[in-house]
């Protein structure tokens, strides 16, 4: 099975940054969907964004469209999320999740893997 290592959570003000990593380790897949969820205290999950992470097609929720970008670095086997513009409404727990990839769009997978979610809190 595969581990995922998600860091950069924190805390920043309306307007601001963060970045946060997925490390993945211990597949021997040779592609796989990567994705960052999210879920708000007394709301459900919710898919933010998605990569395949050998060909680097992307999907992202409306509500983070122009703001979010995912992206990967093969030799790190990482992948990224870059939050911009951050809004009170983007607090949440975020979880990094992966699965194999079998053909067709990584936004439509039922990801099995999940990574153990890291804080992020926007307040003013």
């Amino acid at each position: 099975a595969v581990q995922l290592a998600e860091s950069g959570g924190g805390s920043v003000q309306p307007g601001g940054s963060l970045r946060l990593s997925c490390a993945a380790s211990g597949y021997t897949w040779h592609n796989l969907c990567m994705g960052w969820f999210r879920q708000a205290p007394g709301k459900g999950r919710e898919k933010v964004a998605s990569i395949n992470f050998n060909g680097g097609v992307r999907g992202y929720a409306d509500s983070v469209k122009g703001r979010f970008t995912i992206w990967q670095e093969h030799a790190k086997k990482t992948v990224y999320l870059q939050m911009r513009n951050l809004k009170s409404e983007d607090t949440a727990v975020y979880y990094c999740a992966a699965e194999k990839y079998e053909g067709g769009s990584c936004w439509q997978y039922d990801y099995v893997y999940w990574g153990q979610g890291t804080q992020v809190t926007v307040s003013s």
